[in-house]
């Protein structure tokens, strides 16, 4: 009986100690762990998360004015994040296109299906969704709607555009300042992207 149980224990000897070492599954996820002076320490990332401060109101006014603020963009952010994404494709295969003609005869294309697609969503905007989403598209993007403009269309179309524009109260080179004055819109933001709102 004992060299039965000396023998199992020298068989299963070797898959205890890598069992330590070794990735290991739990509720779907896999773990890690290291071993430090005979312990077997988790070693795992976390998803990072942002504590916002309470908000308080000095008055109902100000409280609703927040709150419309959160539904406008919760409305014209998934925009925001479609322009990127179409961003991202188009600057892909523009880059695959040899010669200036292919490269406008594509951005035609890309406009009418755009147009096809969202012009009567977006139409429906009030001027400050309008505000809202520009500020978006460049807090995802990384530049201005302005400079998107002049980089697909030319120079003279992003002109006409932010002319146009700045006749409505509006200004496509107006860029997102996440610590200054797009803090609040940058905060709401993030809850919305960690389920918070």
């Amino acid at each position: 009986m004992k060299p039965l149980i000396i023998t199992a224990f020298l068989v299963f000897l070797p898959v205890f100690s890598i069992a330590q070492d070794t990735i290991a599954a739990y509720g779907g996820n896999v773990l890690y762990g290291i071993i430090v002076d005979g312990d077997t320490i988790l070693v795992s990332t976390i998803e990072e998360i942002y504590i916002m401060p309470m908000r308080k109101f000095e008055s109902k006014r100000d409280m609703r004015r927040y709150q419309k603020l959160v539904r406008n963009v919760k409305k014209v952010y998934p925009y925001a994040k479609l322009a990127k994404k179409k961003y991202d494709e188009v600057s892909a295969i523009l880059q695959t296109k040899n010669t200036e003609k292919e490269q406008k005869a594509y951005m035609a294309q890309v406009e009418e299906e755009l147009k096809a697609e969202f012009e009567e969503d977006l139409k429906k905007l009030t001027i400050s969704q309008g505000r809202i989403l520009l500020k978006l598209i460049d807090r995802e993007i990384g530049e201005t709607s302005y400079d998107l403009l002049k980089e697909f269309r030319g120079k003279f179309s992003a002109f006409f555009w932010q002319t146009f524009a700045r006749i409505f109260g509006h200004n496509l080179k107006s860029t997102f300042d996440p610590l200054g004055e797009d803090k609040l819109l940058n905060e709401i933001v993030i809850m919305i992207e960690n389920g918070q709102l």
